[in-house]
């Protein structure tokens, strides 16, 4: 029995390859299409999700995982590892944490021998996938829970997220993201770079261009800022653009110094409020 599991939720964007390395457990978030629900990577694809919305004819919805779900990961747990770490996606932006938190209340009447200890990593995609990865990495090292946790928290400060959106119709729709919705109405075909912050938990715009080709150069004039001649660990995210997403992954590896480089599909946990067309990149330094 191994002495710390890892959770986290699905719009963490983590490879496939890393949550079966690392033995990370994924509670997938809710897509809602036509009444109907689906699991997030389990019974949907991303590729099926972006494909509906393309249409924007009865665009799907998400739903929290339910206090429920993530009990049951920890119960399933409870019988290979002695205690267990959840990290979840920014408390300001979705209730996931507050179902991971209520799940740990129950857990202490169905597996009162397992401790349980929850994150909120104030971040999104790839950032919170990068801290969920910390923390198994500590983990596989035979480190406890305390040294866990603490590896997620300082993990935390550390990552970025940039995100280009191929449209604002999606989210002047949903109004997800007030300020960048804000910009909407004769501006849909702005193509807007957007920042998440973990020192707030929050994503805001930073540019507008009008095009690809800029928000792209953009968001590397601002990977470029923060990485500078550190080594960089970076994913590279798309959501229906694989292209685009292969494109920029390339650019991302012959501009840097990269000690790992993913490419992954954009959940659509997060993307059925950005929309199909975004790209975007989650990174640390060393």
């Amino acid at each position: 029995m191994k002495k710390v599991a890892v959770v986290a939720d699905s719009t963490c964007c983590l490879p496939i390859e890393l949550v079966e390395k690392h033995d990370i457990c994924i509670v997938p978030i809710v897509i809602i299409h036509k009444g109907n629900s689906y699991r997030d990577g389990v019974d949907i694809s991303p590729s099926e999700v972006y494909k509906i919305m393309r249409r924007r004819k009865e665009l799907p919805t998400t739903s929290t995982p339910s206090a429920g779900d993530f009990l049951n990961a920890y119960w399933q747990l409870s019988e290979k590892a002695e205690s267990i770490l959840c990290v979840t996606l920014t408390g300001l932006q979705s209730k996931t944490f507050e179902a991971a938190m209520v799940a740990k209340e129950k857990a202490k009447e169905v597996i009162p021998d397992t401790a349980i200890e929850v994150i909120d990593s104030r971040a999104v995609a790839g950032a919170l996938g990068f801290v969920a990865l910390e923390a198994a990495r500590a983990a596989s090292q035979g480190a406890e829970l305390t040294q866990v946790a603490t590896a997620a928290q300082n993990m935390i400060g550390r990552v970025n997220h940039l995100a280009m959106m191929d449209t604002l119709y999606y989210l002047a729709r949903t109004g997800r993201i007030a300020k960048a919705a804000a910009w909407a109405g004769s501006l849909l075909n702005m193509k807007p770079v957007l920042e998440h912050s973990t020192l707030v938990g929050e994503t805001t715009p930073v540019a507008r261009p009008r095009t690809t080709a800029k928000a792209v150069k953009r968001m590397l004039e601002l990977m470029t800022a923060r990485v500078g001649d550190s080594t960089a660990h970076v994913m590279v995210h798309h959501a229906d653009e694989p292209e685009g997403g292969e494109k920029l992954k390339a650019e991302i590896g012959s501009r840097f110094k990269c000690a790992e480089l993913y490419l992954t599909e954009f959940t659509p946990g997060m993307g059925v409020h950005a929309g199909p067309g975004v790209l975007a990149i989650s990174f640390y330094t060393d």
